[in-house]
């Protein structure tokens, strides 16, 4: 298991990218410890958690980022119960020393794995800092007791190093270049592919997009490959980045290598394909018609999809990704029982889940006009344009100030609800 520690200034920030995910249908709240709760069935909301920390930062004295962040990512192989997860949110806060702390759990499901988000506060009742010393050496201590009390696959050293599983880039938090490299290269060495597109889907999931870049400069061709950061719409965001940056293995020759290796190792591993159509059909038959259900069945099984659709919302692709295995595979490719479409026949009606990305001429970049629909690398289809993304809320801490608007907060002469440590499950999405 991998836990992610990040401290921050916004607490309004934190609580709005979990509640985004909550609304997308990608996480659920597991429980709180100290969090006030709303009245009868009524969800959580940001407005509402906020009044459970207010008092901690209101007392704060010198601490510059006294919002915790921390995510706590099991193997992808590890069947983590809830009431497992639980209890590992719990132990793992009480061992680091803020058990006593307000705290506000959720459970995600996006990017192939089910993990935890947990947002809290690094001060205390009396506005003191709580001691992040040894931080990092502490947690690899904490999660490795915690693998052998719950029977979790242990993280290798290399996943400590790294800080895998991999994550989702966040362009707001700086380093753009250090983000895409942190994914793009583990990507392109480590999954198997066999078409740009399929490359394209897995990156996607953590935000960025790979263009093919042709031309002529100074009498001379160019080929070559630029990464851009996306938004959660798929839109690109920031400067692109030539391939060279991130080292040979994320250019065009390394990736057509990949490709070939790639089909010969998926002929010899057919058990790989077998057994990713077997979770495929099990998600179909227990979602029916419903597509939001279809997606949330698959992340819980180790499977992400990318759908693209053209600008009338019809489904013309459809890109499994299997986490565990690290393999993509075209759905026509699995069988014509798992086509577009088939899937756009079965979701017929639905398209409004997910709307269509803008046009291609719109996402392109000046110099890659001259590409057409045709545009073919060695042979492989190249124009993958998904409509929906895994990694929704690119950051939204840095759009929000410390506080976000209380309405009915606590004040000096109205006091807050009594505090209380309790759990309470909710389910996916808004309740209504």
């Amino acid at each position: 298991m991998i836990a992610k520690i990040s401290h921050g200034g916004s607490l309004y920030g934190v609580l709005a990218y979990n509640q985004i995910k909550v609304d997308e249908l990608h996480a659920d709240v597991l429980f709180g410890n100290r969090i006030i709760e709303p009245p009868g069935d009524n969800p959580y909301t940001i407005e509402h958690l906020s009044r459970s920390f207010v008092d901690y930062l209101t007392a704060n004295r010198k601490t510059e980022k006294p919002i915790l962040h921390i995510s706590l990512n099991p193997d992808p192989k590890d069947c983590v119960s809830e009431e497992q997860f639980i209890k590992l949110a719990e132990q793992y806060m009480q061992r680091m020393g803020f058990g006593d702390q307000p705290y506000i759990v959720y459970r995600h499901n996006d990017i192939g794995r089910e993990h935890l988000h947990i947002v809290s506060v690094r001060v205390d009742e009396t506005g003191r800092a709580i001691s992040d010393s040894y931080e990092h050496e502490r947690s690899m201590k904490v999660c490795r007791e915690l693998e052998q009390q719950f029977d979790l696959t242990p993280a290798t050293k290399k996943e400590w190093k790294e800080g895998l599983p991999l994550s989702p880039v966040d362009y707001d938090s700086g380093n753009l270049k250090g983000q895409l490299a942190g994914v793009i290269r583990p990507i392109a060495r480590e999954w198997r592919f066999q078409s740009l597109g399929e490359y394209r889907a897995v990156l996607s999931l953590y935000g960025i997009t790979v263009d093919e870049v042709k031309g002529e400069y100074g009498g001379r061709e160019y080929h070559g490959l630029s990464y851009s950061a996306t938004d959660k719409d798929g839109n690109k965001i920031g400067k692109p980045f030539k391939s060279s940056v991130f080292g040979k293995e994320a250019g065009i020759a390394a990736l057509e290598k990949r490709m070939l290796s790639s089909a010969a190792w998926m002929k010899s591993h057919k058990d790989i394909a077998t057994d990713t159509a077997a979770r495929i059909a099990s998600a179909m038959q227990t979602a029916g018609r419903d597509r939001v259900l279809f997606e949330r069945e698959l992340m819980r099984q180790g499977i992400g999809v990318v759908f693209r659709t053209n600008d009338a919302g019809r489904i013309y692709g459809a890109t499994f990704i299997n986490h565990a295995d690290k393999t993509v595979f075209n759905g026509s490719r699995l069988g014509k029982e798992f086509s577009a479409n088939v899937f756009n026949d079965l979701f017929a009606g639905q398209d409004g889940i997910h709307p269509p990305q803008q046009s291609a001429e719109v996402e392109r970049p000046a110099q890659q006009q001259e590409h057409t629909g045709a545009s073919q690398w060695n042979g492989h289809d190249t124009e993958y344009h998904p409509d929906h993304k895994d990694n929704t809320a690119q950051n939204v801490a840095n759009a929000f100030s410390l506080f976000a608007p209380v309405q009915g907060g606590a004040s000096g002469d109205q006091p807050a609800p009594q505090q209380r440590k309790k759990k309470k499950r909710r389910r996916y999405g808004r309740q209504q």
